[in-house]
């Protein structure tokens, strides 16, 4: 789960609209979203010749961002956010003055520590298919940290297009002008992506990064509630450093002060 981000609640003011708009009555006259009109489904004209292990590879597609099609973009509905690498933004050749500030930071990128997004860019995203396409806008938390994809679409960008997944199949389903566009992907590319992103994590936990961290843990400024520090990551204090092999100390795990030692 990624949560946070400009979206989240910060104060107990927020909590309390949201509570309301959670709680608020039906009204008399219903208002519908847009593109209701269109019945998702999922059949057998939508299974692969071959599905290997359902529900174990991530859903990988290649929607068109502003004017370049990104090939490693990641669809995870446990996001509540949608994240663009710092590299993917400066590889589109989008310049850095349209970024505009944000505060928010957003956490479980890596536990026990908050990532502070640089800035946010709004930027038209196209799901298309041969005959059908579907543009909307979204809001990108724009992060300078390495990556193993170009960017993530959470829950907002579903939300937008009223899109449907299937991770059986690896399909992704939403609603266009002329029919369902369907956008795919093929399991071995979603192979070669999720083992990428499995090296990637790997080297991040077994680096000095996290120590370093822990050593040098920066402040927040108390008018801004971010770091003074230009680190993407900001350690928590709930959590501590736990050995995992008792004949060498190097070896440790960062986990929840919750837990015992064992």
């Amino acid at each position: 789960m990624i949560f946070g981000g400009s979206n989240a609640i910060w104060s107990k003011c927020q909590h309390k609209v949201r509570y309301r708009e959670a709680c608020a009555a039906e009204t008399a006259v219903p208002s519908f979203l847009s593109w209701l009109e269109s019945l998702i489904t999922y059949d057998q004209r939508d299974h692969p010749s071959n599905v290997a292990r359902p529900g174990c590879y991530p859903l990988i597609i290649d929607p068109i961002v502003r004017k370049k099609r990104l090939t490693r973009v990641l669809m995870n509905s446990g996001s509540g956010l949608n994240i663009l690498y710092i590299d993917t933004l400066d590889a589109m050749r989008i310049p850095r003055s349209e970024l505009h500030p944000v505060g928010s930071p957003f956490h479980e990128v890596i536990p026990g520590a908050q990532a502070y997004p640089l800035e946010q860019i709004d930027l038209p995203i196209t799901f298309d298919s041969r005959t059908n396409f579907r543009s909307e806008v979204l809001t990108f938390e724009v992060v300078d940290f390495l990556g193993s994809y170009h960017a993530i679409l959470g829950r907002p960008c579903y939300a937008r297009f009223m899109a449907i997944p299937n991770y059986t199949y690896l399909k992704l389903k939403m609603p266009g002008p002329n029919g369902i566009i369907t956008m795919s992907s093929a399991f071995l590319h979603a192979f070669t992506c999720d083992r990428e992103h499995y090296e990637l994590a790997t080297a991040v936990v077994n680096s000095s990064e996290l120590p370093r961290l822990r050593e040098s843990s920066v402040p927040v400024a108390p008018d801004c509630n971010q770091p003074t520090s230009s680190s993407a990551f900001h350690l928590l204090e709930e959590t501590k450093v736990v050995e995992i092999d008792p004949t060498n100390p190097t070896k440790t795990v960062w986990v929840g002060t919750q837990l015992s030692a064992k």
